[in-house]
C-alpha cells in the first residue's frame, strides 16, 4: 500500500512539473529507443535527482530514433523550449520548470563542439552561471532521460524538442525516420 501511494505521489509531482513547463495538460512524453553510445554519465554537482553532468558542456552529434541530434560530452540529449525567444539572452524556463528541464551549463564562453554546425554561445543564468545556447536559443536536459541516447523529452507538451546539428528543432516524432 505504501509503495503504491509513493508511486502515485511521484507521478502527481511529475505531472505538476511538466504542466508548469509546458503550459499544457499532457504529461506523457513521446518515447523511443534511441541508440546508446557510451556509458551513463557520472555523478556530478547537478541537482541530486538529476543524471545531468555539470561543468564543461562540450557538444557533439549522435544518431537517435529522431535522426542526428546534439548531445553533450556524455551522450545526454539536449532540447529547445519553444517558449524561449531567440537572441533574448534569457531563459523562459524558470521556477518549477528548471527541476524537470535543467539548463545545459558550461564553464567556457565558447564551448567546444564536434559536428555541431549551429552557432554555439552562452547566456547568463539568474544564478550567474553560463547556459549554453545554439543559434541564440538556450538548451536544456530532460530529467527523465536517464542514460546516453535517451530522447524521452522529444515533443513533451508540444513545446520541448531535440536539437539538430544545424541548431534547428526536431519536430518529427521519435522513430519517425
Amino acid at each position: 500500500m505504501k509503495k503504491q501511494l509513493g508511486a502515485g505521489l511521484s507521478a502527481v509531482a511529475l505531472a505538476v512539473l511538466l504542466t508548469a513547463c509546458g503550459g499544457g495538460t499532457e504529461t506523457t512524453p513521446t518515447t523511443a529507443g534511441g541508440t546508446t553510445s557510451g556509458s551513463a554519465p557520472a555523478e556530478t554537482s547537478a541537482p541530486a535527482s538529476s543524471p545531468v553532468p555539470a561543468g564543461a558542456a562540450d557538444l557533439k552529434t549522435a544518431s537517435s530514433g529522431a535522426g542526428q541530434i546534439v548531445v553533450d560530452a556524455n551522450g545526454m540529449s539536449v532540447y529547445f523550449f519553444t517558449k524561449d525567444v531567440k537572441d533574448s539572452g534569457t531563459s523562459a524556463c524558470t521556477g518549477a520548470c528548471i527541476a524537470a528541464w535543467p539548463p545545459v551549463l558550461t564553464e567556457s564562453d565558447s564551448p567546444a563542439v564536434d559536428g555541431v554546425t549551429g552557432t554555439v554561445g552562452t547566456i547568463a543564468t539568474p544564478e550567474g552561471k553560463k547556459q549554453v545556447t545554439i543559434n541564440g536559443l538556450p538548451v536544456y536536459y530532460y530529467i527523465q532521460d536517464k542514460a546516453a541516447g535517451d530522447i524521452t523529452g522529444q515533443g513533451v507538451n508540444g513545446v520541448w524538442y531535440l536539437v539538430t546539428p544545424a541548431g534547428e528543432m526536431v519536430k518529427t516524432a521519435a522513430g519517425g525516420y
